[in-house]
This record gives C-alpha cells, structure tokens and sequence, in this order.
C-alpha cells in the first residue's frame, strides 16, 4: 500500500471521439480503452523502486529488500499492486475504512494490565491552540524567513550547496509513501530524494511486534547510509519519531550527514528516551491519550509490543489541516509502530552526532506532538536554528507540502560552515 499515490496522477484525457461511421457497435470501445489506459497506468507506474533496503525511488520499479538479500526481486509485487488498485479506489471514491484493532475507551485503559503509562503532553500557559492546549513562548530566535508561499510563486532550482541529495525518514506508523509531495517538490527544484520504509513500515514484511530495539527498527536507514559512496554526504530530514532514528544513524555515520532537519520530530538529548520524552510533567490531553492503542502480541502480562492508531481519530489528531485525499491515504497505509525503540534511552555523543548541524520545524497547529513539547525538546537539545511552519497539523508534508519545501531548499542553501 506504500506506493498508492502514483496511480492518482495518471492521464485522465481522453482521447478525441471518433466519428460513428469509424466505431464498430456498442458505444463503449472508448471507455474500454480508457479502463485499459488506467490499469496499464496504476500497474506500470504504481510503484517506485529501489535499490538499497527498505529505500523508495519515484519513478522507478522497485525491488523490495530482503533482510538478508540485497538484490532479491519483490515476491510481493502481485500483492502490492493490488492493494495499490484498491487504495486508489478508496481515494476516489472516498470510502471510510474500519480499524482491524478493538478500540478501547481510552489509551490509559489499553496499557493497563501492562503497568505502562501512555504518552502525555501540553504545556500550562497563556495562549490557546486549535487542538485545546496552551501554548508556551520559546525565547529562541526563529528564522527570519517567512515559510508561506504565495500562490504560484516560485523557488529558483539550487546551484550551490553542500549536497544536492534528501534522505527522508518517516515517523511512527508512516512510511516513505508519506513523502509523495515532499519528493516531487524537491526533485522539481534540482534535488535527488530518497525515502526509507524502517522496518515494519511502509512495504517492509517484518512484523512491527517482532521489533525490539532502536537498532534493529533503523537498519534500512542504516544500510541505505553505509551503501553511499566514501564522500558522499546527504541531508536527513526525519518526522515525529523517525527524528529517534535519524539521531541513533547520526552517531554512527556522522561524516556521511551534512545536516538534519527534524519536523516536529523526536529529538532526544543524551540518555533519553521518546517515553521519557512524553512523560514530562507538561499536562494532559484526551486525544493523546484516546488516539493511541497498544498492542500485546505476547499477551497482556508482558509490555507491550507494538503501538496502533485509533482510525477514527486520525483526522483531529494528526490530519486536521490536510486534504481529504491524503487523509484516506492515511487510513489504508498507517501501520502500528514497534513500542520496544520507544522506552530505549539514545546515547550520542558531541563527537558524532554534535558534530553535525541540526534544524527543527516546529508545526504550529500540531495535536501529536504539541508546541510546548517541541519547545522543550528545543530548550534542552538546542539545533543551530529552528523555524516556524504556521497553519500545519502533524503532517505538514500533507497540510503545508510547498511551505515545507520552501524551508527545506532555504536549509539546503545555507552556506558551508567552517571548520574550527
């Protein structure tokens, strides 16, 4: 299901009617054409390819990376082909999808009889936001660049930066399928992008319950980063707790990452951990709490092993400011994400993972992950500069994609910093 998008920009002209005299009997050859022209343009360009693990190319056929097989070809692709049909349907025809999980009245009751505690967030303060938190003041400088495009205005293509290549990390429950937009926008402008599945994500086969650390969620990330040619560097842009995964690659291939860009990511100070994270005293909130469901492949007596959304409370929690469209995109392609890499603690150091320039996007209008949350992460684990995206939900790729971009291409543009 990674991939459903590419079938929603097929052509849909049709061709000039010909005349009756030139038609044979029953009226419908055009529209069996058209149906033709379709199927052949969701099964030949539905997929994108690649040729590292777990790792999206637009535009290209991929061929799905085994754990153990680096040039294996996708057994799948049948599969994959189908589902990608079917979510196209469902894009069009805007059909509401149900939950394969029991929803329980609320994330605290879900965790339990495990012991655990869900995340919790929002800061006590003066100003109210659209998801029902108050809003803090971050004393930090924002950018001086205003992120809002105005309509049809353009963005010159990059002549001179430090790398012209993206490497896209997707948060908890996503995959690089979230990243159609950001891709297309940042090829327009002269870049080359890639988007990593994680393991369990996306069109990854491993069973998301089956994961059990940091380590092991990341490795797509990882051997993408170590296949890259010995001076080669790219730029990581990571989102909600795809920015934990960034920062463990970070630390172990710090010369291969000229920056890192965190969107309303998980950005952990030394030790911590993304549970440690949510459980600061910052207040509560029902959505946060309502909208997450734990689940226990190893039965209820045992910590959780995996973490799913409530599908009815996608749009308040994450989609609020995004299209229809790619709300149900959401829907069919969301998939629990691994609980394990959530409670463990990240351990950088200044030498590696300092030593590379870091940027954060806060999303002004987020519910996930609130922005007094991101303006605590912020204080305690300073990036050298941090910008502001207004009016986008937790997926600006999806609310705000050509505000995003315009950050993005201002990141890649700023001029090389100097060796000490």
């Amino acid at each position: 299901m990674g991939n459903s998008f590419t079938c929603i920009s097929h052509e849909e002209e049709q061709r000039p009617k010909k005349s009756s005299a030139g038609r044979g009997k029953g009226g419908g050859s055009n529209t069996r054409k058209y149906m033709r022209r379709l199927s052949l343009s969701c099964s030949g360009s539905s997929s994108t390819s690649s040729s590292r693990k777990g790792v999206i190319k637009p535009k290209k056929k991929i061929r799905e990376r085994h754990h153990q097989d680096h040039h294996g070809h996708d057994k799948n692709s049948h599969i994959i082909q189908e589902q990608t049909l079917a979510a196209t349907n469902l894009l069009f025809n805007q059909t509401p999808r149900n939950s394969n999980y029991v929803v329980p009245p609320n994330f605290r009751q879900s965790t339990s009889s495990s012991g655990g505690s869900g995340p919790v967030s929002a800061v006590q303060s003066p100003k109210k936001s659209t998801c029902g938190f108050v809003r803090t003041s971050s004393s930090r400088r924002k950018s001086s660049v205003n992120p809002v495009i105005k309509p049809n205005q353009e963005l010159k293509k990059v002549e001179v930066s430090e790398t012209k290549r993206f490497v896209l990390v997707h948060g908890g429950g996503f995959g690089a399928w979230c990243w159609y937009r950001t891709i297309t926008l940042l090829e327009k402008h002269g870049f080359q992008v890639d988007a990593v599945d994680l393991t369990g994500s996306g069109i990854s086969s491993t069973d998301t319950n089956t994961i059990t650390s940091l380590a092991h969620y990341s490795k797509p990330l990882l051997h993408f980063l170590e296949s890259l040619k010995p001076n080669e560097k790219v730029i990581l842009v990571g989102h909600d707790f795809g920015g934990a995964c960034m920062s463990y690659a970070m630390e172990i291939f710090p010369t291969k990452i000229s920056k890192a860009v965190y969107i309303s990511a998980v950005m952990l100070a030394n030790g911590q951990s993304t549970l440690d994270l949510f459980n600061q005293p910052l207040g509560s909130n029902d959505l946060i709490q309502q909208a997450h469901i734990f689940l226990y492949a190893n039965g209820k007596k045992n910590p959780p092993t995996a973490v799913d959304y409530d599908r009815s409370l996608l749009r308040d929690f994450i989609f609020h400011k995004s299209p229809p469209k790619d709300l149900a995109l959401s829907s069919v392609s969301i998939r629990p994400f691994p609980f394990a890499p959530v409670v463990e603690k990240l351990h950088v150091s200044e030498k590696n993972y300092g030593s590379i320039r870091r940027f954060y996007i806060t999303t002004m209008e987020d519910c996930a992950i609130p922005v007094p949350l991101q303006e605590a992460m912020i204080k305690l684990n300073p990036p050298e500069q941090v910008f502001q995206l207004k009016g986008a939900d937790h997926a600006p790729f999806f609310s705000r994609p050509q505000s995003l971009n315009r950050i993005l291409v201002e990141i890649a543009k700023l001029p090389f910093k100097k060796s000490s």
